[in-house]
């Protein structure tokens, strides 16, 4: 069985107690997915490399950091000291995703590419090569809480196409109103990394919800294999 991989992010958490908020996924995820904006990029703001240098200090997971900022390039290196394992930064922000994923590579982290709603998975043609995971949103960036967009999740198998073309396998990531009543959809999809946020934490227990998740994702994993064996370490450095 190839596990599909749990990264919970904790933008509805409660971030006055952050210590208690990560022991509520800690036994059951693969990472903590931590949204990053900027209130440029997307209208809300939320935090930078400080909280997750406090966040690194709470956990031994690795740390999956979604940025979603308007200049990806002029953090980088700040996130991946504050202790990011992958970061990731959006197409819509710059011409050149190489120089971007490049510079991710470069100082040690995982490179990875989100994809919104609406831009399509041709976005990342002649980059794979670059890329050790796509992003794809499936909700609009910037807040929590919102419904998935069911039509988005067509672009899991059209990055694994392109990748397959140019002789790669990248897991493929999907982020936005993810719910138990839709998680089933998700992972029909193909996707190999998936992020469960307001579901978990809008719940009154929490580390239940998080051990139902991926309760629930270990079965359907179990009637699935996924496509092209697409090996995943969050731990394994480049």
């Amino acid at each position: 069985m190839k596990r599909i991989m749990l990264t919970p992010s904790i933008l509805n958490a409660d971030f006055s107690n952050l210590k208690a908020a990560i022991a509520h996924i800690e036994d059951v995820s693969d990472a903590v997915h931590l949204d990053v904006m900027d209130g440029n990029f997307v209208p809300n703001l939320t935090f930078g490399p400080l909280v997750v240098r406090a966040i690194r200090s709470l956990t031994r997971l690795p740390l999956d950091v979604h940025l979603m900022i308007a200049q990806p390039m002029e953090f980088i290196q700040d996130f991946r000291d504050a202790g990011a394992d992958w970061i990731s930064f959006h197409a819509e922000v710059t011409r050149h995703i190489g120089e971007v994923a490049g510079a991710i590579r470069k100082c040690g982290a995982r490179a990875g590419v989100a994809l919104s709603p609406q831009t399509p998975a041709e976005r990342l043609r002649g980059y794979t090569d670059l890329l050790d995971f796509a992003l794809v949103m499936t909700v609009m960036p910037g807040f929590g809480g919102q419904r998935i967009i069911p039509e988005a999740l067509e672009k899991v198998s059209a990055i694994k196409a392109i990748s397959a073309e140019e002789g790669r396998e990248i897991p493929v990531q999907v982020d936005g109103g993810i719910k138990a009543d839709n998680l089933d959809m998700v992972v029909e999809a193909g996707a190999d990394i998936v992020v469960v946020g307001s579901s978990i934490y809008a719940d009154p227990e929490p580390a239940a919800a998080a051990r139902r998740t991926r309760s629930r994702l270990d079965e359907l994993a179990s009637g699935r294999e996924l496509a092209g064996g697409v090996s995943l370490d969050y731990n394994q450095g480049n």
